[in-house]
């Protein structure tokens, strides 16, 4: 990830809560606009009602997605400011993939250090009955070391299908719910090896996607009823830039339907040369929980983003530097990130979620009480080291 996220041209309009009639009413009043809503969709996709809209509504969300000119803009920030139905006004950014560049794969062995770190060899937990959502460049479906595993797939990128053409997601879902004893060999790389993969592409295959996709997956893993959704993804922030109203406003929405959130903090640190970004877009939201990378040697990753105000803190931490996962034509890559820590932490949640049947904020409320605490600042690594149950 590289820059702040841009203003794309389409935005985001929040209604406030149980007021989504009241929020459409209001929306065609100021700008004319007559929204579709997915709840009629008729199996159309977002992209698709579109061509003959300038607004969808994501029933599940209370949130519409249009295209408006700057009048009509105007007066949406306005009344968003002033209270009412329209809780809050948007624009639509790019989002990335926040992963670094390959590192050299490591040599066989029985297990990637990532699961180790985390306890995933001295649990007997495997994450089976839970469904878990990875947003992001999808999935390679023909990979050998998935065969006879259950694996749902959507695309949310006009134009692309949900497979995988750029490697970004296919890595991360190795990491949240692959093989312990992959197909070609080598070492074990996956947390949640008995979980259901559900494979939302949000993020096209050059790596790069829309606040817009996203909420499109979001409102898609709630319909599926995934309690776990990872998102290795985001925008960066500057000091004091307030979190998204809109993402936040969902999140705690997705909490009230069972659903957690799990997102990477961000790549935009420089550590060594002294510089600490902000955690990114969406992580920053309070109803998201936001997920820092630390290195094998149990130090805070160069780049990985921490807590440096207010606004938007780090809340646990897992492995991201040099992840072992799988990659697209059947092969595997290492990378780092705090998109590779991510991942850990959503199959974690998923072994939790099997073992105590948690859920939405209970879920939250375990990953943090379980967590192996670490000799590093909290604005750091937040509650510490994820750990399996």
């Amino acid at each position: 990830m590289t820059g702040p996220g841009q203003d794309i041209g389409r935005y985001l309009v929040l209604f406030d809560d149980d007021a989504e009639q009241d929020g459409i009413d209001e929306l065609t009043r100021l700008t004319g606009i007559r929204a579709a809503s997915t709840r009629d969709a008729g199996g159309a996709s977002v992209a698709e009602m579109f061509a003959s809209s300038d607004g969808v509504v994501l029933h599940e969300l209370g949130l519409a997605m249009i295209n408006a000119g700057p009048d009509q803009a105007r007066s949406l920030t306005d009344v968003a400011l002033a209270g009412g139905p329209i809780a809050a006004f948007e624009p639509d950014r790019t989002v990335y993939a926040l992963a670094a560049e390959p590192a050299p794969d490591p040599g066989a062995g029985q297990l990637t250090w990532g699961l180790r770190a985390v306890g995933a060899d001295q649990s007997d937990a495997t994450g089976t009955g839970v469904r878990v959502a990875v947003l992001d460049t999808g999935f390679d479906a023909g990979h050998p070391d998935f065969a006879g595993r259950e694996v749902v797939t959507a695309s949310f990128v006009d134009g692309e299908d949900a497979q995988d053409g750029h490697g970004h997601g296919t890595h991360c879902i190795g990491t949240a719910c692959g093989p312990r004893d992959p197909a070609a060999g080598g070492p074990g790389y996956g947390v949640a090896t008995g979980a259901a993969i559900y494979a939302g592409k949000v993020l096209g295959n050059e790596g790069s996607g829309t606040d817009s996709g996203i909420l499109e997956g979001i409102q898609w893993a709630i319909t599926q009823q995934c309690p776990v959704v990872s998102m290795s993804l985001g925008a960066a922030t500057q000091p004091g830039q307030p979190f998204s109203q809109a993402f936040e406003r969902v999140a705690a929405r997705a909490m009230a339907r069972g659903t957690l959130i799990v997102a990477a903090a961000g790549n935009e640190s420089s550590r060594d040369a002294g510089s600490i970004a902000p955690v990114g877009h969406p992580a920053n939201c309070p109803s998201i929980m936001a997920i820092a990378a630390v290195d094998e040697s149990g130090g805070v990753a160069d780049f990985s983003s921490g807590t440096v105000d207010r606004i938007g803190q780090v809340d646990l931490a897992a492995p991201g530097v040099d992840v072992h996962s799988s990659w697209p034509g059947g092969g595997h890559r290492t990378l780092s990130g705090t998109s590779m820590a991510t991942p850990h932490v959503a199959g974690v949640a998923a072994l939790v979620a099997e073992r105590h049947q948690a859920r939405a904020w209970g879920l939250w409320a375990r990953l943090a009480q379980s967590s192996h605490r670490m000799p590093l600042p909290s604005t750091d690594v937040g509650g510490g080291m994820v750990f399996a149950p």
